[in-house]
């Protein structure tokens, strides 16, 4: 094989070759983001999407193909939400102490994330299935998917929303907080995990550790309560 196409071709029929592809993205994106001295602009999980895009561009790799060699990481979401009961448990006092004012945030953020998702895309002249794709997007993917399509909605559209979704969170979220001048470490990380799920949990986690534990919990209870709430407002709405 001294044709570097050749190889490539023979390289392409192997399984692994994306899932190895897509972890040597995040590292790459990773240290520049570390390089970028954790700037919010500097967003690992963007800069990976950017670098496996130009990968896919310039080999002419269809997505199928990509998404049957990296289904793995699709694969390994779910226990990743699962495990976010870890920090819930090792919290459970400070949670106790917060219980109300929290349910109170979570009540009213995912309704504004829901509705507020649906009402401006509404305005702005949009229908059909890709509204309805709109109204779990706060939600963590493997819920958000399940959620669209219960409601009508295209989940491979709500999959693309949800990781923009997560971006937008983790990039604003920091200087955004700054400016309101809100300083409890909880109450940041569980805006962040309510509003920006996964995504903005890492980023949480990458600057405070309180803040980052309570990302999770507001991450996995907006999950459940996303998956209650839509399918009702989308009911009632639409």
């Amino acid at each position: 094989m001294n044709d570097p196409f050749e190889l490539w071709s023979y390289l392409a029929q192997e399984p692994l070759l994306w899932l190895t592809v897509t972890l040597v993205a995040y590292v790459a994106a990773d240290r520049i983001a570390e390089a970028a001295h954790r700037h919010p602009l500097a967003n690992p999980v963007l800069i990976a999407i950017v670098l496996i895009a130009v990968v896919l561009g310039l080999s002419g790799t269809p997505y199928p193909t990509y998404f049957e060699g990296a289904q793995f990481v699709h694969f390994m979401l779910g226990p990743a939400t699962v495990a976010l009961a870890v920090p819930l448990h090792a919290n459970l006092g400070r949670v106790k102490r917060t219980l109300l004012p929290m349910m109170v945030a979570l009540v009213a953020g995912s309704l504004t994330a829901i509705l507020s998702a649906l009402g401006i895309a509404w305005a702005m002249g949009v229908r059909g299935e890709t509204l309805l794709s709109l109204a779990p997007k706060s939600a963590t993917a493997p819920v958000a998917l399940g959620v669209s399509e219960a409601v009508g909605g295209e989940p491979t559209l709500t999959a693309v929303l949800v990781i923009l979704t997560g971006i937008t969170g983790a990039i604003v979220a920091t200087p955004m907080l700054n400016a309101l001048r809100i300083t409890d470490w909880r109450a940041r990380g569980f805006a962040v995990g309510l509003a920006a799920h996964g995504i903005g949990t890492a980023h949480a986690f990458r600057v405070n550790s309180t803040a980052g534990a309570f990302s999770g919990i507001g991450m996995g209870l907006n999950a459940i309560l996303t998956a209650l709430l839509a399918p009702l407002v989308v009911g009632l709405l639409f």
